[in-house]
């Protein structure tokens, strides 16, 4: 076969574009010609901070969706169409920033019906971890008719589509971010209301606050998870994925205790296969967003990802960003 490219972390700890074969591919079962990867938070501390990097050599890139040319199992034949996000995928074993990947057949994913390689990873695990994220929350008795939903950093790939399967299926949805400039892009995603991201943050350690939200989807962590704890409605949940507003939380057990809130930590990377399909086929059907193809999506080459992975550090990049492999 003909050489292909590949976006490889090399030992320099520096992004290349390299030529690859076949050959150079890790073992696995099934191997897939990449249609597009996408770009995420965690892709930006891999490739740019070398943070949770597993291996050197390595591929990055925590998601691909893309076509079957040999498969080891048979459960997937070729030309089946598939995607992949998550477990060691761009982090201990090379990923989707590159032309073609092998990876483990209980990684992988049958493209539901109803849904383009596209528009697999205009989702990604972005995608996934918000419906992942409303899941839990509907499961803890969360309906449109309890009151406001809150989703904090409602810019990011996670906000973003979080705010728009929830204000398309009857939620009203209270968006927070730091940018003045986005707010008629929430607006446009289907957030009812917009507020600053400093009006959700704690300071200064109160227990409890005036209850206000039903429910959160919460990527940020840190002092906004903190504030959420205390401003949950009797009953109310938040759902946490993310880190980017730092890895401790201090509380107390007022909100807990007082009100019965309930804190659901929310894991894309290894979460059971079966649940992993049913929330797929969701976003494949009656969660599937509206705007994936609209203001929600940049799309870029393999050459410019490493460009993009500094922007998303910086707080530059909003909605998703794709790469095009093919």
């Amino acid at each position: 076969m003909e050489e292909f490219k590949a976006l490889v972390l090399e030992e320099d700890k520096q992004l290349h574009v390299r030529s690859r074969t076949i050959d150079d591919l890790p073992d696995g079962d099934v191997t897939i010609e990449v249609a597009y990867s996408s770009i995420n938070y965690k892709d930006a501390i891999v490739g740019n901070q070398n943070q949770i990097v597993e291996q050197y050599p390595l591929v990055p890139g925590i998601d691909l969706s893309g076509t079957v040319v040999e498969s080891k199992d048979p459960s997937f034949e070729k030309g089946q169409e598939v995607i992949v996000t998550s477990y060691a995928l761009g982090t201990g074993h090379d990923g989707g920033y590159s032309q073609y990947a092998r990876v483990p057949k209980e990684w992988v994913v049958p493209l539901p019906d109803g849904m383009t390689l596209k528009e697999a990873m205009i989702l990604g695990t972005a995608g996934l971890t918000a419906g992942l994220s409303i899941k839990r929350l509907e499961d803890n008795s969360l309906t449109p008719d309890k009151g406001e939903v809150l989703v904090a950093g409602a810019t990011g790939g996670v906000g973003s589509v979080a705010v728009n399967i929830l204000s398309e299926n009857g939620y009203s949805v209270t968006a927070a971010t730091g940018k003045e400039s986005e707010h008629d892009y929430l607006k446009k995603l289907g957030a009812s209301s917009v507020i600053h991201r400093d009006e959700i943050m704690d300071t200064d350690g109160t227990p409890t606050r005036k209850k206000r939200w039903a429910g959160a989807v919460d990527p940020v962590g840190g002092n906004t998870l903190q504030y959420i704890l205390t401003t949950l409605q009797n009953g109310g949940s938040v759902s946490t994925s993310g880190l980017v507003g730092g890895i401790q939380v201090s509380t107390t057990v007022m909100p807990f205790i007082g009100r019965g809130v309930n804190w659901l930590g929310i894991d894309s990377v290894t979460c059971p296969m079966p649940e992993r399909k049913a929330t797929w086929e969701k976003l494949a059907g009656e969660w599937k967003p509206s705007l994936l193809e609209d203001d929600m999506l940049n799309e870029v080459t393999l050459e410019e990802v490493p460009d993009v992975l500094e922007q998303i550090l910086q707080g530059n990049v909003r909605g998703r960003t794709i790469v095009r492999l093919k």
